[in-house]
C-alpha cells in the first residue's frame, strides 16, 4: 500500500473548513465563516511588515490633521512603499461575531495562526476581541501563508485538475483550552489506526492505565458513532479532537488531509502503514501514544514554541498603520515611560 492516498484538488478541498463544518457543526466548536474575501484583503495578508488596517481597533483615534495636511503628507509618501488598508465592512462583521461569541480565534481555510499565539496575552493565547486582534494574529503568522496561494494549497496534486479556490476567514468561539485533552487521530481506509497526544508536554495523568483505557473507549465510540456515519469524503484523513473535562466525549477541532503536510506527531506515516498492514484481518486497534516521561525525545523544551517568529508585543501594539518614523518615536516614548514607571515603583 502506498504511504499516502492519492492527492487531488478535490481531496484537499474536502478539508477546508467550509467543506466539513456544516456537516459536523453540532459536535464542533461554534464558528462563523466569512466569505468571499476581497482581493484587497488578500493583498493585505501578503504585504510586507506587520501592521493593522486603519479603523480596525475598538477605540478609534480621530486624526488631528486637516484634509489639506493629509494631502500634503500623502504627497511626500510613496503609496507603493507604504500601502494603506482599511476594511470597514469586514471590521463590522468581525465585531458582530465577537459580540455574539464574547471572543474569537481566527483561522483561514485550512490553517490557524497558532505560531503567532505569543503576540496576544499569554493568559489567553489566540483570544481576539477586536478586528485588530484578528488581523494582528494573521499578519504575524508564518503558518497562514500556506492558505494564500493555490500553488501551496495544492502542492503535490495533479496539475491537470482545475477548480476554484477562494480564501475564507473563520472566526471560532474562543475559550480556554486544556491542551492536555487535545488528540490527533489517524484514519486510513476508514480504519482508526492511531491516536496521539497533540501537545508535546508530559502529563502524568495521561500515563495512568485506567485513564488511557477511558480515553481509548471514548475516542473509538465517538469515531464510530459520530464521524464514520457522516464523513463522506476520502476514506483517509487526520482528525483533531478535544476531549471533554470528564473524558467521556469529544468535540471536533479540525479535519486534515492524510498527507506529508500533516504532522504525524508521535507516529511516523511508515509506522501507521505497518499498523494497518499488520491488523488488516485482526483489530487490536487503534494504537495510543503519549509523552511517557519528561525526558521523552519528543517532549517540549522550556523555550516557547515558534520563538523564531517573535517580536515584542508592545512594538506591534504601537504599529497601527504608522510609518517607521512615527513608530520609532512612539516606541522610544513607550520605553521611557516604562522606565519611569519602574523607577517610581522602587
Amino acid at each position: 500500500m502506498e504511504l499516502f492516498p492519492s492527492q487531488s484538488r478535490s481531496y484537499i478541498l474536502a478539508f477546508q473548513f467550509s467543506s466539513w463544518y456544516p456537516v459536523f457543526h453540532t459536535i464542533s466548536i461554534k464558528s462563523t465563516i466569512i466569505r468571499p474575501l476581497s482581493q484587497d484583503f488578500h493583498n493585505y495578508l501578503n504585504a510586507d511588515q506587520v501592521f493593522v488596517p486603519k479603523g480596525s481597533e475598538n477605540v478609534l483615534v480621530e486624526s488631528t490633521l486637516s484634509d489639506d495636511e493629509d494631502d500634503e503628507d500623502g504627497d511626500s509618501v510613496d503609496s507603493d512603499e507604504n500601502p494603506i488598508f482599511a476594511f470597514p465592512e469586514l471590521d463590522e462583521k468581525i465585531r458582530a461575531v465577537v459580540k455574539e461569541y464574547g471572543a474569537v480565534f481566527p483561522k483561514l481555510n485550512f490553517t490557524s495562526p497558532k505560531d503567532a499565539s505569543w503576540i496576544l496575552p499569554a493568559s489567553s493565547p489566540l483570544k481576539c476581541t477586536s478586528p485588530a486582534d484578528v488581523y494582528l494574529l494573521l499578519k504575524s503568522s508564518d503558518f497562514i501563508s500556506h492558505d494564500l496561494s493555490p500553488s501551496t494549497v495544492f502542492d503535490g496534486c495533479d496539475p491537470v485538475q482545475s477548480g476554484s479556490y477562494d480564501l475564507e476567514l473563520v472566526l471560532r468561539k474562543w475559550y480556554s483550552v486544556d491542551r492536555s485533552r487535545e488528540l490527533r487521530c489517524f484514519v486510513r481506509n476508514n480504519a482508526l489506526l492511531g491516536i496521539s497526544q497533540r501537545d508535546t508536554n508530559y502529563y502524568d495523568f495521561l500515563n495512568d492505565p485506567d485513564t488511557q483505557s477511558k480515553i481509548m473507549n471514548t475516542v473509538v465510540t465517538f469515531f464510530k458513532n459520530k464521524i464514520q456515519p457522516q464523513w463522506t469524503a476520502e476514506a483517509s484523513y487526520v482528525l483533531d479532537l478535544l476531549l471533554t473535562r470528564d473524558l467521556s466525549s469529544a468535540h471536533i477541532v479540525d479535519f486534515n488531509p492524510y498527507a506529508p503536510r500533516t504532522d504525524p506527531l508521535l507516529f511516523s506515516y511508515e509506522e501507521l502503514r505497518d499498523i494497518l498492514n499488520e491488523h488488516r484481518l485482526t483489530a487490536p486497534l487503534p494504537h495510543f501514544r503519549v509523552i511517557d516521561s519528561p525526558s521523552h525525545p519528543a517532549a517540549s523544551c522550556k523555550s516557547p514554541a515558534n520563538q523564531h517568529n517573535m517580536v515584542p508585543f508592545e512594538a506591534l501594539s504601537l504599529s497601527n498603520g504608522r510609518d517607521i518614523e512615527d513608530f520609532k518615536e512612539l516606541w522610544e516614548k513607550s520605553i521611557k515611560e516604562s522606565l519611569q514607571d519602574q523607577q517610581g515603583e522602587q
